[in-house]
């Protein structure tokens, strides 16, 4: 509400919450509000895509913030730059009321985005503004990746389009909070890796050239994947990364 430049439609997608969402269209009546049963963060953003009118998307995840400029400045990049559909920026983190410092590896730099966002998700969803052409090219977000969907998003649409960097810090992210899907799942490589092998099949299909940065990437996921099975003498996962590590070889 407080933005530069006014969204023509603000759409909340309430996750079958129980804290009493709904109620926001009393001082908002405005805004268009859909409830479903709770199923996942990427059934909701698909969701509120598909219900969206207009052809540009921008998401904003309950936990964030948006700075009041921040649709501004990525409508006047797209108004310059026609030919990308999708761009993110820089973001601010902030915990327990204080700004961080945001670790190497997750800093911007916006050169090689495919390969800035292989090993870890380097893009905030919040901080995305995306046409909707995009989710005709290459699909939504996996609704069968419990975490990790915007990390499997980015890397397939990194494949087929290219994805702009604005170089200022647009957003602001809330870290800290038990419900953060980060600190619900252990082992966030294991989603990763589904997404990756996803890719994979993808690129091979295509005859992609970058099929062996992708292979490398899951060979070191495979391999730190057995460490901790072996640590924890998990029989099944051993037998199961063992196997993936030994179809890789040959292959990098």
């Amino acid at each position: 509400m407080a933005q530069t430049y006014k969204a023509d439609e603000v759409i909340i997608i309430d996750d079958g919450s129980t804290d009493k969402t709904s109620q926001i269209i009393k001082d908002f009546p405005n805004i268009k509000y859909f409830y479903q049963e709770n199923s996942g963060v990427s059934s909701a953003r698909n969701l509120g895509i598909k219900k969206a009118k207009n052809v540009w998307i921008a998401f904003l995840d309950s936990d964030d913030e948006w700075y009041v400029q921040k649709l501004q400045e990525q409508v006047a990049f797209h108004k310059k730059r026609t030919d990308i559909l999708m761009s993110y920026t820089d973001e601010e983190w902030i915990r327990d009321g204080n700004t961080v410092k945001i670790p190497k590896k997750f800093q911007k730099k916006g050169k090689d985005v495919f390969l800035e966002n292989l090993s870890y998700c380097n893009i905030a969803p919040s901080s995305v503004l995306i046409h909707k052409n995009v989710f005709d090219k290459v699909g939504f977000f996996d609704e069968s990746l419990e975490v990790c969907e915007d990390y499997d998003l980015w890397l397939r649409i990194a494949l087929e389009f290219e994805i702009a960097l604005i170089h200022k810090k647009l957003i602001m992210k809330y870290a800290g909070h038990e419900d953060q899907l980060s600190f619900k799942h252990w082992g966030m490589d294991r989603f990763r890796v589904i997404a990756l092998e996803n890719l994979l099949n993808r690129v091979h299909l295509e005859a992609g050239f970058k099929a062996k940065f992708i292979e490398q990437e899951l060979f070191e996921k495979y391999t730190l994947l057995l460490k901790g099975a072996v640590k924890y003498d998990k029989i099944a996962d051993i037998k199961i990364y063992e196997s993936k590590l030994d179809s890789l070889k040959g292959l990098i």
